[in-house]
């Protein structure tokens, strides 16, 4: 059993058509002895056992037992951060990018299916991976860009329920005061698994629920108009469109496409019972993880789509004089936010709610505040897992459950509470962005590894990328990471100080220098064996099977 939990399996000579009678991972041990132990579990104490249904091709039994993973997957693609994108690309492009979103959100689906595929087949997750293909330096500052991207996300979800809260209570919580809230019964939640796992599925169903249902009112109370919805998202076209729309549209594939995502669903699928000796059932356990992220995607997208919707119905082209004219007529507090001027009018997620209140009345208001906390407190409680689960697979942690979320909460909590008593609630948009720019520098610390080691045929076996899915899946990468990497130039560019762009030419060196690193990698790994000078990477198995089976023993 040991072997199926590691995920270093081998199969062995077996009369049955079923297993396998090659290895399905090459993967090298580590090199302490105590690092062979069994790794501590975060969200595996129990399995969700799959139901026997051999005689169908496809089963609704079998698609509940492995619904789950996928949902709290997407929960990535609903966070504040992806919120305030959507409002902003509403009220700054209105329909013209939805085609955008729809892209990003097609290209996430395929960059979910390999991770999901990396859980399945090898039964470790992507740090784990990584602890045990890279060396020791690259696979600690790899480890430290994740653990950025994690903050950076962290920051903007907590963020996220702290202003919902001070929305709800008219301003009697302060953001500090939201942030320690949130970071309270974030520990509560955290702790529901232990009553079981699919409790805790069910609760993040719960709270996917309540966001569908908010921002579900919001848009029939704005009543968007179709033609131009359907027109903006399957045309890919955008007329008159110029530097702040082509921002935006860079801006949406950072906030959808988030690297820690990556780790996160490859965690996720090892929550189910699977036998991996058996190949069809691994190949089931793939099928069954893609349909189900492939709904839960959906569902996700369909929320994005209601809150483009709501702002690009009610407030493109709409200025700060109207915004402030409106909030007179209704006796609104929130007036002075928006100063008397014609500039086209700048909106956040707590802006948002401001502008729904002034317009449409508090319900609106108060129901815009109860959506963003549920996509707050998701986001907040599947950023926990993610870093759990890379501090565990790249430190190799032995600690204690509890002491483990400590940790993680406290490296991501710390300076997002310094934020919050520092900074107003009513001038987060320049950290948001800052922290947006943050996490798509981190895209390549993720898309190239799951590339490279879902292509190597010593890891994946029968079920290694294709050179279709190689080909495709490294100009996906390559385009998805150059979006980012404009976005970034642009907010740099944006700063007009000399000193920081001398820091960031610094560290961009750096910065390229390893991301060259894993690419020559990734590159081995998908068969350029021209540069397989070195590689620790590589398709050439990397031990003998008796190595093999004397680790897994």
């Amino acid at each position: 059993m040991k072997a199926e939990q590691d995920g270093d399996l081998v199969e062995e000579d077996s009369p049955d058509e079923n297993v396998q009678t090659n290895q399905y991972s090459s993967i090298s041990p580590p090199a302490s002895p105590e690092a062979q132990d069994e790794p501590f579990s975060t969200y595996f104490e129990d399995k969700v056992a799959i139901p026997e249904d051999v005689s169908q091709v496809f089963s609704f039994r079998k698609l509940w037992a492995f619904t789950g993973p996928g949902f709290l997957m997407s929960i990535a693609y609903l966070d504040p951060g992806n919120i305030e994108s959507d409002l902003q690309s509403g009220a700054k492009a209105g329909f013209k990018l939805l085609w955008i979103l729809l892209g990003a959100t097609i290209i996430g689906l395929l960059l979910q299916r390999l991770a999901a595929r990396l859980g399945v087949v090898t039964g470790m997750h992507l740090a784990e991976v990584c602890n045990r293909q890279y060396p020791a330096v690259p696979r600690v500052i790899l480890w430290m860009m994740v653990e950025l991207a994690i903050i950076g996300s962290d920051m903007q979800e907590v963020i996220g329920c702290a202003i919902a809260l001070n929305l709800l209570s008219m301003g009697s919580i302060p953001l500090w005061a939201g942030v320690l809230i949130t970071i309270t019964d974030t520990f509560v939640f955290l702790f529901l698994d232990k009553y079981g796992l699919r409790k805790l599925e069910a609760f993040f169903g719960f709270l996917i629920t309540v966001m569908a249902l908010s921002f579900g009112y919001e848009y029939v109370l704005v009543k968007p108009n179709q033609g131009e919805l359907l027109k903006g998202m399957f045309i890919p076209y955008c007329a008159d469109c110029g530097p702040v729309q082509l921002e935006q549209a860079v801006g949406i594939v950072g906030a959808v496409i988030m690297p820690h995502n990556i780790y996160l669903h490859s965690a996720l699928v090892k929550s189910r019972d699977i036998d991996r000796k058996n190949k069809n059932e691994v190949k089931e356990a793939n099928k069954y993880f893609f349909i189900e992220a492939t709904i839960a995607l959906f569902i996700s997208f369909l929320i994005n789509v209601f809150v483009v919707a709501v702002f690009a119905q009610a407030f493109f082209n709409k200025t700060n004089n109207d915004m402030n004219q409106m909030c007179n007529e209704t006796g609104s507090q929130h007036t002075d936010l928006f100063p008397q001027n014609n500039e086209t009018l700048q909106v956040d997620i707590y802006k948002g709610g401001v502008v729904l209140g002034c317009f449409f009345g508090p319900a609106a208001l108060y129901i815009w505040a109860i959506g963003i906390l549920a996509a707050g407190q998701s986001s907040t409680m599947t950023g926990t897992y993610s870093g759990q689960f890379v501090m565990e697979g790249f430190l190799n942690l032995r600690w204690s459950r509890f002491a483990r979320v400590l940790l993680t909460r406290s490296i991501a909590i710390t300076p997002t509470l310094l934020v919050a008593i520092f900074q107003d609630v009513q001038h987060l948009t320049g950290m948001n962005d800052f922290l947006n720019v943050l996490q798509s520098m981190q895209l390549p610390f993720a898309l190239i590894p799951i590339l490279t080691f879902t292509s190597m045929t010593s890891i994946m076996n029968d079920f290694a990328n294709g050179m279709v899915w190689k080909i495709s899946g490294g100009v996906v990468i390559l385009v998805v990471c150059a979006i980012n990497i404009y976005f970034v130039v642009v907010y740099v560019t944006a700063l007009n100080s000399v000193l920081l762009y001398v820091l960031a030419a610094v560290l961009s060196v750096a910065y390229l220098c390893f991301v060259v690193y894993l690419a020559w990698h990734c590159l081995v790994a998908l068969g350029v064996s021209c540069l397989d000078f070195g590689s620790r990477v590589s398709n050439r198995p990397a031990m003998l099977i008796e190595e093999q089976s004397e680790y897994d023993s």
